[in-house]
């Protein structure tokens, strides 16, 4: 059997593991709830970053757009510039525009070309290499230029856009240059100005926009990060490997993960040649988030301990009057009826206290009742047994006693009604001194006897009955077994028994007395052929008043014998099967191991 089970912990020990249960369940599932709300909000939150950075990056980007295109329509316009375009010559061109590009803070780069994009000049930061000499940027954005300067202003034929160019990626615009001709407004050249989209416009936006990380892509390749090379190679390779349409909601680079968004990067002409990542970091948020699982479960530890400490001392005073009461029923169960419970309250269990005192009351009101009439009855009972036990020899009193009056009898004859009376009388005065003793709880005093001597006694007194009634008594006592024995009571122990199997044998049959010895006592046992003892009555047959079989008497011999036997330091029990006989066997102690055991032959004891 487990030794822990919850049966046989105390009604307090229910509650509070009972209650310490539901706390750290409700609490968990409140912290879960708690920290998932968390989380979907911290998750919006990020995406709003995100969005609120990408709105950002438009913005910063428009801007710098906006710039390079009202620089370049500044200096379309300006006379001087146009004048040294219509030259034709790269120096002059190249120093005419100089001189006003490099007020710009940012050095950007500038081109001078042709209608049809080839180079004539470079301002700024533009590479000297022969893969600039034509610009592909020229002619996309060349359908804008035909427009009539009538019809639209300079600024709305301008096109802005990303190039690709050399493994680099630039955000550029492009400003047609016109004179005035003979047939009107005339394209001269164009300028293409831009900047240089490196890892610097990547941490400038990044600091612009509160610490997104920003993540270009284009031709297959990275062109700029704000995060370290080992993120940015993993970072690509997840964006690189999703599928078409997919939408990321959260990435990770092994190590932190993000909310992504992503920006296509469209050239002059709509048509997307990169894409821009931005990626808002989780981990400030997880930090908050370990910070509040953390701060939830002290929080939960503590209620969880609070809520315990005023379980315990609720409880307390709720399983108080239980315990008094299981108290209270202890007591009762050991018989004390005058035990009461206090009632401290009027609720449920105060109404079962105040209920409990009223049957301990009952059952003492019933109980002192009870006795009174046991005692009525057993005084009764007791009557009728003296009364019966005291018959017979009063009838041989009072029939000596007649005979002596009313007739002329010889002296020999006298003589033997005067023995007959006397002896009567003395086994009158034997039972009343025997029922005193009882009733005062007094023995007489032991003196070593010889058992077959004792046992002999009893079956000559019952002489004259079992040859009346065709009984047959056999004595099978060794008489070298001297036992320390109150003669007289064991004597009767001996004629209670032979007189009750006589009872039960009104048509004949006999009686076995045999013993059995081992180290330390002697046992004898009195068995008869008669109709044996009923299974329903045997339990109960050495309990006063308790009889089987016999038309006279109320059942206190066996009481009384079984009595003498126990004070003695013995014990007497009974095996029966019914319609096969009864053999009672009773216990005495030896006062010393005989050094030799003699069996004596079996003699019969009256006539059979």
């Amino acid at each position: 059997m487990n030794p822990f089970s919850f049966s046989r912990l105390s009604l307090l020990w229910k509650i509070l593991l009972s209650t310490s249960v539901a706390i750290t369940v409700l609490f968990s599932l409140t912290g879960w709830i708690v920290e998932n709300d968390a989380l979907d909000t911290t998750s919006r939150s990020l995406e709003q970053e995100v969005q609120a950075s990408f709105q950002a990056y438009r913005s910063l980007w428009q801007s710098r757009a906006d710039r390079l295109a009202s620089m370049s329509l500044l200096l379309s316009r300006m006379s001087d510039v146009r004048r040294a375009f219509g030259t034709g010559d790269p120096a002059t061109i190249k120093d005419s525009a100089s001189e006003f590009w490099s007020t710009a803070s940012e050095n950007p780069l500038l081109l001078v070309t042709d209608p049809r994009g080839r180079l004539i000049a470079s301002v700024g930061s533009a590479p000297e290499l022969a893969a600039w000499r034509e610009l592909d940027v020229v002619p996309e954005a060349a359908q804008r230029f035909t427009q009539r300067v009538s019809g639209s202003s300079l600024k709305d034929q301008q096109a802005n856009g990303f190039m690709f160019k050399e493994g680099n990626l630039y955000q550029v615009a492009v400003t047609p240059v016109y004179v005035q001709s003979g047939n009107g407004m005339a394209l001269l050249d164009v300028l293409v100005a831009g900047y240089q989209v490196d890892h610097l416009v990547a941490q400038n936006l990044k600091d612009s926009t509160g610490g997104s990380e920003f993540l270009f892509l284009a031709g297959g390749r990275v062109i700029a990060s704000t995060l370290n090379p080992r993120a940015t190679r993993e970072l690509a390779r997840v964006v690189a490997a999703r599928g078409p349409g997919q939408k990321l909601s959260r990435v990770s680079d092994g190590v932190t993960e993000f909310a992504p968004l992503e920006a296509p990067l469209q050239d002059i002409q709509g048509r997307t040649i990169g894409e821009l990542w931005i990626f808002r970091s989780f981990e400030n948020a997880q930090e908050q988030l370990a910070v509040l699982r953390r701060n939830i479960v002290l929080l939960g530890l503590f209620a969880v301990l609070a809520g315990l400490g005023l379980t315990y001392l609720l409880a307390r005073r709720i399983v108080q009057p239980v315990e008094s009461l299981d108290r209270a029923a202890a007591e009762v169960a050991h018989q004390n009826y005058a035990y009461r419970v206090p009632v401290d309250s009027q609720d449920e269990l105060g109404r079962l206290a105040a209920t409990f005192n009223n049957m301990c009351t009952s059952i003492q009101n019933a109980r002192q009742e009870l006795i009174r009439q046991e005692r009525i009855s057993t005084i009764g009972r007791l009557s009728s047994s003296i009364v019966h036990d005291l018959r017979n020899p009063l009838a041989a009193i009072y029939g000596g006693a007649e005979i002596m009056v009313d007739s002329e009898i010889a002296p020999p004859q006298l003589k033997r009604l005067a023995g007959n009376i006397y002896r009567a009388s003395r086994h009158i005065q034997e039972l009343l001194q025997d029922l005193v003793n009882v009733g005062r709880g007094k023995t007489e005093g032991a003196e070593m006897c010889r058992l077959s001597e004792v046992a002999a006694a009893a079956c000559d007194s019952l002489a004259p009955t079992a040859d009346a009634q065709g009984v047959r008594v056999m004595l099978d006592i060794p008489s070298s077994f001297e036992l320390p024995l109150e003669r007289a009571r064991v004597e009767r122990v001996f004629v209670n028994l032979i007189g009750n199997a006589l009872e039960a044998m009104p048509r004949g049959g006999s009686v076995t007395i045999s013993t059995s010895m081992d180290r330390n006592a002697v046992t004898i046992e009195v068995a008869d052929t008669g109709p044996g003892i009923s299974p329903d009555i045997r339990e109960h047959l050495f309990q006063p008043f308790v009889s089987s079989g016999k038309k006279n008497g109320l059942g206190l011999g066996l009481a009384l014998s079984r009595q003498t036997v126990l004070d003695h330091g013995g014990d007497m029990w009974v095996e029966s099967v019914p319609g096969c006989g009864a053999r009672f066997f009773f216990r005495l102690p030896l006062s010393r191991t005989p050094a030799h055991a003699e069996s004596a032959a079996a003699s019969p004891v009256g006539r059979a």
